[in-house]
């Protein structure tokens, strides 16, 4: 393993709590302090972050060479357009 493909790991995992827990209107620190928006926001950079790192690193073909990768990006992006529905639904 080598630091890029660290930090494109880490970036992806970690835009998926920021995104969904700002969603949800819970508090959690993010890189830009506290708050509801700025941990949306903090969770698009890192998802933005990590898809571009992959990119730049492994380009288009790198998606159907790493399946890991695809399946990670297949759930947070899932998570993304789905969170407001399971906030509705579970969050009272």
């Amino acid at each position: 393993m080598n630091v890029i493909d660290f930090v494109i790991g880490l970036t992806l995992v970690n835009a998926l709590p920021h995104y969904i827990l700002g969603v949800w209107k819970q508090p959690m620190l993010s890189g830009f302090g506290m708050g509801n928006t700025k941990n949306i926001i903090w969770g698009v950079v890192n998802l933005v972050t990590s898809v571009v790192l992959f990119l730049y690193t492994y380009g288009l073909d790198g998606f159907l060479q790493n399946g890991m990768y695809a399946g990670g990006l297949l759930i947070v992006v899932t998570f993304f357009i789905t969170a407001s529905f399971w906030r509705d639904r579970f969050v009272k």
